[in-house]
This record gives structure tokens, C-alpha cells and sequence, in this order.
């Protein structure tokens, strides 16, 4: 059943909006997300749609602090229930009403993106990790109370996978970022393997000596990987493919930096599309993960994640695909209600 199938008009553009926008922008997290029910890809594409505006509004006002300020005012207005009329907004304050996502995830999401707009330096994986739990953990976290899974352990195997995923992004793309006067991979790394962190930054080039810390990366992402593997078998069954493809696809990205070498300055890595085919199956029979490394203890970086979550009450019980009907009616009647005050004055 399609998760747009018998929404309202309202609900059913939002969240074509919030989708068409995953479907472009992010190809590998939208093949996984087609492998979770309805009723969970419809609040996750929402989620996408929001995460991916917040960062592309900071990349496109240049890194300015004033983009920071004006996403912090538009979460007000989401979470005082009057969101701006765009269709992430609105579709971002049904999400968290209905789902009782905490606002201190989103807060320290938008932390995260201002480091990119201070130009923040990431000394050691620790800094880093700091870093890919604030602009990718926390994305975990509410993915997991988007599935109901609140329970501590499962919510730091959640946010490790986030954290995974945005360090196998940082080993692909350090031309780009690079190219954008940006240098995630950290510079006690680079000094340990011969490189001067500023100089390499002033002229990008691939060696040896970066793929050695690019590789580095990329088995601490590994290490991440395996512990979310745990994770996996305490969501709803219905919902194990879909995090289980989302892990093994972004693995796979890291994967494929290593076959070519650890060259990600002159190159992209992409996986294939039959090895995307072939880890979607394999994703959707592998529903009982093992649990060896369920109860590890949270990466230092995720504890205040955790504790947001555990500050903020559980939502009640979550219908099918009208999850949030309701909501979008009071907003659809404000919106004509204030439609008429305009017409009237």
C-alpha cells in the first residue's frame, strides 16, 4: 500500500514533496527506505525532507550564521504547531507531534550544520564522531522512535548506524569537500601519516599517505557498522529490511572507496546497481541479526542523544498510514482561516 493512499489533499503533497526530494538528492537511502512499511516511510521521508533542506539551506546562504538563526525560528514555529506553509515544515510538525520527537534532536542536528558554517577543525575520530552524531546520529535516534523502539540499548545501536553512515560519506566524498574548503578527516590523522592538514587542504591531492587515513575511516565505520547489526533485531519485523538496507548500502559506499584504492579526490564511489540489487535481498531475508553486541556501551558522542530522548515522554500508539490526518486538517483549516482574514482586511 502506497503511504500517500487515502491522505488528505494536504498531506498527500507534502509528503510527495518530501519525497521527490529524497528520491533526487539521496538515491541510496531512498532504495532502502522502499523496503519499510508505509506507515513508517512516510514520517522518514518527512524527516529526510526537512534534514535535507536545513542542509542545503546553509550550503546554498553560503555558510552564514543568519541561515542557522532562521532554521532555529522556522523549528519554533514546527514545534508551537504553526509551521511555515512550505511542504517540509508542515509536514515536519505533524511528524513531531505525532511521534513525540524531541526538539533537542533537531537542536543539536542544527548544531551540528553551524560547525560547518564556523569552519570547525576535528582534531581526532572523538571530535569528529562529536560531529556525525549531531548532523547523522541523532537522525537514527528518531528514526527508531518513528519504529516505537525507545529502549536504550536499541536507540545507541540507532544512533551508531547514523554515525556509520555519515563517516562512510566523509571517506567518499573528501574531493568535494575539499573542493568546498572543508577537511573532515582528522588532522592528527593526517599529521601521523606525513601530511600537513592546512597544506593539503590549499592544494587537495591524492598520495598514498591519505589513503592510509581515508581506510582508517572507513574500518572505524566498519567497527560502527557491526555494532548496529544488533540493533536491527529489536525493531518491529516489518521494519528489519529497511535498516538492514540502509546499513548494508551505505557499508557498501565504503566498500567501494576501498576498491578503488581509497581515492576519493579524483573520484565518487558508487556502488553498482546489481550490488545495490543484490544487497536490497539480502537485506530483506536477514531479519534476525545477531544480538551479540546489542547491550555495548553508547559511543561517548551519543550520550546526549540519549538523553534527550529519555527527557522527552513516548508518544501514544501510532495508526497506519493516517498518522496524522488529524493535525493536518487544523492545519489545513488554519491555513484557509487565515486565507480569509487576508481576504477580509
Amino acid at each position: 500500500m502506497s503511504d500517500l493512499h487515502d491522505c488528505p489533499p494536504l498531506l498527500a503533497a507534502d509528503l510527495a514533496a518530501c519525497r521527490a526530494s529524497l528520491a533526487h538528492n539521496s538515491k541510496t537511502f531512498h532504495a532502502a527506505s522502499l523496503l519499510l512499511p508505509p506507515a513508517v516511510r512516510a514520517p522518514a521521508t518527512v524527516l529526510y525532507g526537512f534534514c535535507r533542506l536545513a542542509d542545503d539551506t546553509v550550503d546554498v546562504e553560503g555558510g552564514r550564521r543568519l541561515a542557522i538563526t532562521q532554521l532555529r525560528r522556522r523549528l519554533d514555529r514546527v514545534f508551537e504547531g504553526r509551521p511555515q506553509p512550505v511542504p517540509a515544515d508542515r509536514a515536519l510538525a505533524a511528524v513531531v507531534a505525532q511521534f513525540a520527537i524531541p526538539r533537542a534532536l533537531l537542536d543539536l542536528l542544527l548544531e551540528g550544520l553551524s560547525w560547518d558554517v564556523e569552519g570547525r577543525e576535528y582534531e581526532t575520530l572523538d571530535d569528529l564522531q562529536d560531529y556525525a552524531a549531531r548532523v547523522a546520529g541523532t537522525v537514527g535516534a528518531m528514526m527508531s522512535l518513528l519504529m516505537g523502539v525507545r529502549s536504550p540499548d536499541a536507540l545507541a545501536r540507532a544512533c551508531d548506524l547514523g554515525v556509520a553512515m555519515q563517516l562512510s560519506n566523509i571517506a567518499r566524498d573528501v574531493g568535494e569537500d575539499a573542493a568546498m574548503g572543508r577537511l573532515y578527516l582528522p588532522r592528527q590523522w593526517l599529521r601521523e601519516a606525513g601530511l600537513d592538514p592546512a597544506a593539503w587542504l590549499a592544494a587537495p591531492r591524492f598520495c598514498p599517505s591519505l589513503a592510509g587515513v581515508v581506510q582508517r575511516l572507513l574500518d572505524a565505520a566498519d567497527a560502527l557498522y557491526a555494532r548496529a547489526a544488533s540493533g536491527v533485531a529489536s525493531l518491529p519485523l516489518a521494519c528489519r529490511p529497511g535498516i538492514n538496507a540502509a546499513r548494508l548500502l551505505y557499508a557498501a559506499v565504503g566498500h567501494e572507496v576501498t576498491r578503488a584504492g581509497c581515492d576519493s579526490v579524483s573520484r565518487r564511489a558508487v556502488v553498482p546497481r546489481r550490488r545495490k540489487q543484490r544487497l536490497l535481498f539480502q537485506a530483506a531475508i536477514s531479519l534476525w541479526p545477531a544480538q551479540a553486541r546489542l547491550h555495548a556501551p553508547p559511543l561517548r558522542a551519543n550520550r546526549p542523544l540519549l538523553a534527550a530522548v529519555a527527557a522527552t515522554p513516548a508518544a501514544a500508539p501510532v495508526r497506519k498510514v493516517d498518522f496524522v490526518i488529524g493535525l493536518f486538517d487544523r492545519l489545513g483549516r488554519q491555513d484557509r482561516q487565515a486565507g480569509m482574514g487576508r481576504s477580509v482586511a
